[in-house]
């Protein structure tokens, strides 16, 4: 299945996923325009991370496609997707044994001969992660020795080393603290606006998201409610349809983003 969306790198055409015949999202119609760093909100259970595992591939749809760069991502090989698209998971677990950048070598693995063997371009692109990531002075310091949000720059890194055009990540702030927080953000725009990347990330933080994403895409029960620039979607009446809140929205002139400050209604 092959379509032409020039400025769409991420598409889906009335995509609808469950789990075990429970439809979660239904005939969802999404555009992620190429180059852009888009953010996913919505409340719990709302079908954000649903719909970021089918784009990469790790959900089978019920029906309708998700498509990257105009074909059907469950269409293409596996090797063929994990050489255009990497995802970071929520949570994602390692041995703690493991080095830096033993762990950031594993991005590598859609290049891999049938031996596994690492060579020159695999080398190269570590070190590029390695020094993108702010992470060259931490490469020989084990998992188990770093802070939290070290180890969310390392698995960022790992992606990096993957050397994909696109970027998926479900909450990667969530459990830092502001600090990190704003540390693993600043990376993903610079990635956006330095390399080109297009990055699609769901985030619970409202006010993260309306400061660093360029595009915004509200859900709620599967369906998209409200699409466009942070100051499009951020509004008073989109907050109380996703969320269920009162919503004062207050726009910084420091950052150019709205600030919400909520209550219950």
């Amino acid at each position: 299945m092959t379509l032409t969306h020039p400025s769409a790198a991420i598409r889906t055409e009335r995509l609808t996923i469950g789990y075990d015949h429970r439809v979660v999202v239904d005939s969802l119609d999404l555009e992620i325009a190429r180059g852009s760093l888009a953010a996913l909100i919505g409340a719990n259970g709302s079908g954000k991370s649903t719909i970021l595992k089918t784009c990469a591939r790790l959900l089978a749809p019920m029906g309708g496609a998700s498509l990257l760069d105009g074909e059907s991502v469950h269409h293409l090989p596996s090797s063929e997707v994990a050489r255009r698209l990497a995802i970071l998971p929520q949570d994602p677990e390692a041995p703690h044994a493991l080095t830096v950048a033993e762990l950031i070598a594993y991005g590598r693995y859609p290049y891999r001969n049938f031996l596994g063997m690492t060579g020159p371009d695999d080398r190269r692109a570590v070190g590029k992660a390695l020094e993108v990531a702010g992470l060259v002075l931490l490469a020989d310091r084990t998992i188990g020795q770093l802070s939290g949000g070290e180890r969310q720059r390392v698995w960022i890194a790992m992606a990096l080393a993957q050397e994909t055009d696109y970027l998926l990540l479900d909450e990667p702030t969530a459990s830092l603290d502001l600090l990190h927080q704003l540390e693993v953000m600043n990376l993903l725009v610079k990635l956006n606006r330095e390399q080109g990347k297009t990055i699609l990330v769901v985030l619970h933080d409202l006010n993260l998201a309306a400061r660093h994403a360029s595009h915004m895409v509200a859900i709620k029960d599967g369906r998209v409610v409200r699409t466009g620039t942070p100051a499009e979607v951020m509004t008073p009446e989109t907050l109380r349809d996703v969320f269920g809140i009162k919503a004062e929205i207050i726009h910084s002139q420091q950052h150019s983003a709205p600030i919400c400050t909520a209550h219950l209604p």
